[in-house]
């Protein structure tokens, strides 16, 4: 399972939080990356901590400007070294892609640029009541599109879009926020998955929140290897039920 992508939402400014979701989320059999968003960032303490942080993260900023401003904005986050992962929003044009990864690379080769899509609190209704005539569907398409072409290394989508992004772009990097084990509650996402439903997609990697950080979180990681093992099984007896047919 070390294999899939799997990273961890901090969504809290709170240091002591911080450090207990990151250290309560490190386990043998799943490799957990944190991700790191404007609330924590934006905090006193947040970006100090950032910049002594001693393992990979990502750093999701969603930054979305004019060419310059956000050349530089992606600029001022050199001094963050383990920072393997930012985001960028697609819709602010190939010119700003462009721009963001020729910078990222010369910052640090091993960072990549991820394009968010529609957010995953969207959907079809939303995206009208704000002027957009096209279905969410066909913009993650459309914007997937740019990506490629601007060169970023990926996309954020939602598990639901993510089976025909896969389809027309094989090969793209795609992430996978809105991510719940069965049973928990949506909150304010709209398009949600589980971990199970998002792999079976074929994304590369998924965000997980609430699932994993409210409550228990040891325990939430154990039901986490649990639902995943119970895929793994069941792919396994999916084919061991072709094979025997094969033989037959």
């Amino acid at each position: 399972m070390k294999n899939k992508n799997i990273f961890v939402a901090c969504d809290t400014s709170n240091l002591s939080e911080i450090k207990k979701i990151i250290r309560q989320t490190q386990t043998k059999k799943l490799k957990i990356v944190p991700k790191f968003g404007l609330q924590f960032f934006y905090s006193k303490i947040g970006r100090k901590f950032l910049e002594n942080f001693k393992k990979d993260f990502w750093l999701d900023l969603k930054i979305n400007d004019i060419p310059q401003t956000a050349l530089s904005a992606v600029d001022s986050l050199k001094d963050l070294k383990k920072c393997k992962y930012i985001t960028v929003h697609t819709n602010g044009g190939l010119e700003m892609l462009r721009a963001i990864k020729k910078k990222a690379k010369s910052i640090n080769k091993d960072l990549k640029v991820l394009g968010v899509t529609i957010l995953t609190s969207l959907n079809n209704k939303s995206l009208k009541e704000i002027g957009y005539t096209k279905s969410v569907e066909q913009l993650v398409l459309k914007q997937a599109g740019l990506i490629k072409k601007s060169r970023c290394d990926g996309i954020v989508c939602s598990a639901q879009e993510s089976k025909i992004v896969r389809k027309k772009y094989p090969n793209l990097f795609i992430v996978t926020p809105g991510i719940r084990l069965p049973g928990d509650s949506t909150n304010d996402q709209s398009r949600v998955m589980t971990p199970n439903e998002a792999f079976s997609n074929k994304v590369s990697g998924i965000v997980m929140g609430r699932s994993l950080i409210k409550g228990n979180i040891k325990n939430n990681i154990q039901r986490l290897i649990d639902h995943l093992n119970k895929w793994s099984k069941d792919l396994k007896s999916v084919a061991s039920q072709i094979s025997t047919l094969l033989i037959l």
